[in-house]
């Protein structure tokens, strides 16, 4: 009964520590199709302005938990990056209204084919929450 009190007990506490972040090299290893190279075009492109200090109307992707709340939503349809509100802005004209990032520095086709990749495979994300961080230099819109 004891042994069985404290395996109880053992659970419920680890059950209500905190969520623990992972960082990059954690998710290696467990990381789903295409997320790898799909994180370094958000966090090169995107989450500049979108992540920490994103304005109230800006949707975060800040983190995968984050992220994950777009997916399944008219945001990001996975399996259908034509389909995607995400995909849709990141490949419109410079000209176009919406278009992302915006002021004349659309990311290359290179990084769109990516984006396209990975919503196609299904926009996984790792199963641990991960915080999304800004790369390379500020967007000039900034």
């Amino acid at each position: 009964m004891k042994r069985l009190l404290s395996s109880v007990c053992l659970v419920l506490i680890s059950s209500c520590s905190p969520p623990v972040w992972s960082d990059k090299s954690a998710a290696v290893g467990a990381e789903p199709e295409n997320w790898g190279t799909a994180l370094t075009v958000l966090e090169t492109n995107c989450v500049h302005c979108h992540g920490d200090n994103r304005l109230s109307t800006m949707p975060p992707i800040n983190d995968t938990h984050a992220l994950s709340k777009l997916i399944g939503a008219h945001w990001i349809v996975p399996g259908k990056p034509e389909a995607s509100r995400f995909f849709q802005v990141v490949t419109f004209p410079d000209e176009i209204p919406g278009a992302m990032p915006p002021s004349g520095h659309a990311i290359s086709k290179k990084d769109v084919q990516i984006l396209r990749d990975w919503i196609n495979h299904g926009a996984k994300l790792p199963a641990q929450n991960m915080k999304l961080v800004p790369q390379g230099p500020l967007p000039r819109s900034i």
